[in-house]
Parts: C-alpha cells; sequence; structure tokens
C-alpha cells in the first residue's frame, strides 16, 4: 500500500478510519473528502438537530423573554494539544463556556473552526473531536455550526481551534468590575495553577501523577451560586496571566486596591514543585476551570459553602480583600506569613506561549 492509500484510508465507510492515517491538503479543499472528514470526524460526537443540517448558518430559537444575548468569541494553539486532563478540543469549548459563565450567562450555542495542518494524525482530531463533544455534554450546550481549512505542512502546528459562544444573560442580572467596592472578598473556586504548571511541565519532561491540568466547564458551578441571589459583583476566569494578570485587569477597572494572602491561596504541592524547578510564581500560571469571584463582605461564607458542595469547588477559598486605591503603589498587593507586604507588579514576560 503506497503512502497516499494508507493516508486516504478516510474515503472508506464510515468508523473505517485506521490508526496512522494524516490530514491531506485535499481535506481542506470542499471536495469528497472534506465531506467525508467533516461527516465521519465531527458530526458524529458533536451531533444535535442544528447541526445535522450543515447549513451555511445555524438558524437558532429565541431567547427567553427579556434576556440578553451575550457573544464571545477565542482561539486555542495549546502545545502539546494532548495533556494530563483534556486536550485541545476539550479546552476550546470549556474556555468558551467560562467565558460566557463568568459573565454571569447561560452558555446556550457554539460554533468550533479549525485550522488543520497537512499531515497532522487523524487519531489527534478524533481525539479534539471527542474532548469537544465531552465538554459540551458536560456543559449543556449544543455546537451548531463549524468549520474546517487546511493548510500546508510547516505552515501550521497540527491543530489550532477558534470558538465562538452565545448565551443569555436572566433580567436584572447585573456583574461587571465597575460595581466592585471596598470591603468586597475575593474568592477562587480552586487550587490555582494547575493548568499552566501542567502543560509546562509536559513540554520540559517533568509530568508526573500529581500534575493535571483544571481544565473544566464552570456554567454548573457558577449558576448554582449566582441562583442564590448573594451579592456577586464580578467573576473573571484567570486564563493567561493567570491570577496575577486578572487582578491587574480588575483592579484598573475597578479603581480599587487588591490586596491578597499568601496563607489563604490554595496551590497544589506539584505545582509549587514545577514552579520552584523553574523560577515562575503560582499566581501567573494560567488556569482553565478557577473562577475568581468578587463578591459583598456579608455573603462571602455563603458563597464559600455553596461552592464547596460543588465537585469543581471544593478547594474554594478566601484569598484577599477590596481596599480604597492608593495614590502611590502597585494596585495588587500580597501579604505573607509573616504580616511583610510587598507589591504584585505585572510580569514584563513570560515564557509561556501557546499555553491555552
Amino acid at each position: 500500500m503506497t503512502e497516499a492509500e494508507r493516508t486516504q484510508g478516510i474515503d472508506g465507510p464510515a468508523g473505517a478510519r485506521r490508526t496512522g492515517e494524516r490530514i491531506l491538503l485535499a481535506h481542506g479543499s470542499g471536495g469528497r473528502l472534506t465531506h467525508q472528514l467533516v461527516r465521519e470526524m465531527f458530526v458524529p460526537p458533536l451531533d444535535n438537530a442544528v447541526l445535522r443540517t450543515l447549513t451555511d448558518a445555524a438558524i437558532l430559537p429565541a431567547l427567553s423573554p427579556g434576556a440578553r444575548p451575550v457573544l464571545t468569541t477565542d482561539a486555542y494553539v495549546i502545545d502539546p494539544p494532548v495533556f494530563p486532563g483534556g486536550d485541545l478540543g476539550y479546552l476550546s469549548i470549556c474556555g468558551t463556556v467560562n467565558d460566557l459563565s463568568v459573565a454571569g450567562a447561560r452558555p446556550l450555542f457554539l460554533t468550533w473552526a479549525l485550522i488543520l495542518e497537512e499531515g497532522a494524525e487523524h487519531d489527534l482530531v478524533a481525539t479534539c473531536a471527542a474532548g469537544a463533544a465531552r465538554a459540551a455534554k458536560e456543559s449543556g450546550i449544543a455546537v451548531v455550526a463549524g468549520d474546517t481549512k487546511v493548510v500546508p505542512r510547516g505552515k501550521g502546528d497540527r491543530i489550532y481551534i477558534t470558538t465562538a459562544g452565545l448565551g443569555e444573560l436572566p433580567p436584572g442580572r447585573e456583574l461587571g468590575d465597575a460595581h466592585i467596592r471596598p470591603g468586597d472578598a475575593l474568592i477562587v473556586s480552586g487550587p490555582i495553577g494547575d493548568h499552566g504548571a501542567t502543560i509546562l511541565a509536559e513540554r520540559h519532561k517533568l509530568s508526573g501523577p500529581a500534575l493535571r491540568s483544571d481544565c473544566a466547564p464552570l456554567a454548573g458551578l457558577l449558576a448554582s451560586l449566582l441562583s442564590l441571589g448573594l451579592g456577586v459583583r464580578s467573576m473573571h476566569d484567570p486564563t493567561r496571566g493567570g491570577v496575577l494578570g486578572t487582578c491587574h485587569e480588575v483592579a484598573g477597572r475597578s479603581g480599587c486596591h487588591l490586596a491578597l494572602e499568601e496563607r489563604a491561596l490554595p496551590v497544589r504541592p506539584g505545582v509549587r514543585v514545577v514552579c520552584d524547578l523553574l523560577g515562575l510564581e503560582p499566581l501567573a500560571l494560567p488556569c482553565e476551570g478557577r473562577a475568581l469571584i468578587w463578591i459583598a463582605p456579608q455573603d462571602a461564607a455563603a458563597a464559600l459553602t455553596e461552592l464547596r458542595r460543588h465537585p469543581l469547588g471544593e478547594g474554594a477559598a478566601i484569598i484577599g480583600e477590596v481596599f480604597e486605591a492608593p495614590a502611590h503603589g502597585s494596585p495588587v498587593t500580597l501579604r505573607n506569613a509573616y504580616g511583610a507586604v510587598r507589591p504584585l507588579d505585572l510580569l514584563s514576560g513570560m515564557d509561556l506561549p501557546r499555553i491555552c
């Protein structure tokens, strides 16, 4: 059998894909191979009534009366594309769902587009499609439209994914950094830095059973919290830049000072080991299944209890407090176990490309 015959094995019946097959430029041409790639690899795991039509645009049902649409978009270029705790497909759905969820919206529909490099393994693409389907099922959303392009060998890195997500914001729900006030508490929904440490450990051959990405969809966790009607001011998912980068962004938009407590920060021992070996700060590592929640101080204890009832919130902790912004100094500080306070400035740069 020639290489061309072997790599074009997808030409056979659905389900006949064999280990070792690779993506060809012809899979992105719009012809028979493209149609078979879509119908055999993507439609089955992501199947729903809207996607099944494979039309140029998805026609969606109306939003709930009085609800406002919430729209987000993102791109995912992680290396390696399969890692302990997830894969690029799973991450792409989780990340989009989480962007909608921290805005207070109920995720409804997603689009999913892939850029594949010629020579990419069919098994990798299938793994990412299955991961996307698993995340969609866990989130209760539907992938209703998508696209596939193939670029020549050497012009990409196996697989990139872009998404768009549509959700609805219930009437009367108003979240945002402008609502944050001095005295508010800052909660994180679980241990920080798991995702970033796991990806970097994989790259540096430091991986082990103690390291696993926190990648997860937060829709259910945050919906449960918001259903209580507590004084949630704002929420964010600390992806690129981690907790540190997100806190600086929030401090800038809210005009407040954020004081973090080092002793309260939940960091797993394996993450600390990776950070010590590579000279990194856990606060600056990306998370892909964590939420930062700013909440009125009188509601912080109730929120913590509710979060800890959910499997994705078992490690939730109050990690800081909001103060009036000082005239000078860093907008974000950290108090250590001895009571000393030091500024937490944004890092000028980190060697963390292709992290999410």
